[in-house]
């Protein structure tokens, strides 16, 4: 094998089949594996997956569920020199691979290289402002970038050498952190001009989105990526270059004083006043940041919800990253996917 394309999917029935297929075109130019890894699925994301030659393997107990579980237990089957990680809800373009296989031929200093990401349903606050970011975020244009959200394609060898692809206690920011934990070891992450994916995301009302990844465990992700770091070679890299990490220490902050402005003794008038202005400046700024009052509100809304959830996330249990992930296989590809 040269390549495994390794897809990440819980419930994705609406767009599993597309994926798939978009990965056996993308890697038909290589001997390739595909690697569906399902988190638990009660929809018809099996039964759709079952129908397509490729490896599909079940996380054995749905309640160990998490983004950074299902892109590992992919990983964790992988063979080859490349691995590409995609989420279920992603269209692979049948171009990039190929593009990215030469520019990390031609470049043995880099772990991995990324393409550009495309929202299609850039519909609710969430991913207008993912859309945004994309378009413009510094780690999302051509490029150095320090992180390769949205996928990328990486060397297998620089994966054995930090231990693993993704910490499967994280609840999100699995990607930073093995950005992160190459970048420590000495390696490069790219960007290239060439799009890579095209995601359909969620299509709900965002502050629903929101209480789903409160109810999930979500939004304790950067007390666990903090914790994960502790002592670590990367461990400076995660709290200099995540910005949410800034942005929940700025949240507590602004609360404590807040707290303390009520609890000094003065002239109430002014004490108003002051509390009032210092409540609504985090509102004003990122609502003209976002050039949105709505989407300032939006965001302002999960700053909160992060910087609540750091607490619990960094004293989350966690179990060894490299501990092998238990999981049922369904079913194993025949063939290579290559062309002929």
């Amino acid at each position: 094998m040269q390549l495994t394309i390794g897809i990440k999917a819980f419930n994705e029935e609406k767009h599993i089949a597309e994926s798939i297929s978009s990965a056996i075109q993308a890697g038909a130019p290589f001997q390739t594996r595909i690697i569906l890894a399902d988190s638990g699925s009660t929809d018809r994301t099996i039964e759709i997956a079952s129908k397509f030659d490729i490896d599909i393997v079940q996380l054995a107990k749905s309640a160990e569920r998490s983004p950074g579980v299902g892109a590992q237990l992919a990983f964790q089957y992988s063979s080859g020199d490349y691995f590409y990680m995609l989420d279920g809800d992603m269209i692979l373009d049948r171009e990039f691979l190929t593009s990215a296989i030469e520019f990390l031929n031609g470049n043995e200093e880099y772990a991995a290289v990324g393409g550009q990401v495309r929202e299609m349903n850039a519909v609710n606050s969430e991913f207008r402002i993912r859309s945004e970011t994309f378009a413009r975020g510094k780690s999302y244009i051509s490029g150095d970038v320090d992180r390769l959200d949205g996928g990328g394609l990486y060397r297998t060898s620089a994966i054995a050498q930090v231990g693993y692809f993704s910490d499967q206690n994280l609840h999100a920011f699995e990607e930073f952190d093995l950005a992160a934990r190459l970048l420590s070891k000495g390696w490069k992450l790219a960007r290239i001009d060439n799009v890579a994916v095209y995601h359909f995301g969620h299509t709900i009302n965002s502050y629903h989105l929101l209480y789903k990844r409160i109810r999930s465990g979500n939004s304790g992700a950067i007390g666990q990526i903090v914790r994960g770091s502790l002592f670590q070679p990367h461990f400076n890299i995660i709290i200099r270059n995540l910005g949410h990490v800034r942005n929940a220490i700025i949240v507590w902050l602004w609360l404590c004083i807040l707290i303390i402005l009520t609890c000094l003794d003065f002239d109430p008038r002014i004490k108003v006043i002051m509390c009032l202005s210092i409540a609504i400046s985090p509102l004003i700024f990122l609502a003209f940041r976002r050039k949105s009052l709505s989407l300032g509100l939006y965001s302002l809304t999960g700053w909160l919800v992060n910087a609540f959830g750091l607490i619990p996330g960094l004293f989350r249990k966690r179990v060894s990253p490299k501990s092998p992930i238990r999981a049922i296989f369904i079913k194993r590809q025949k063939t290579n996917h290559r062309q002929n």
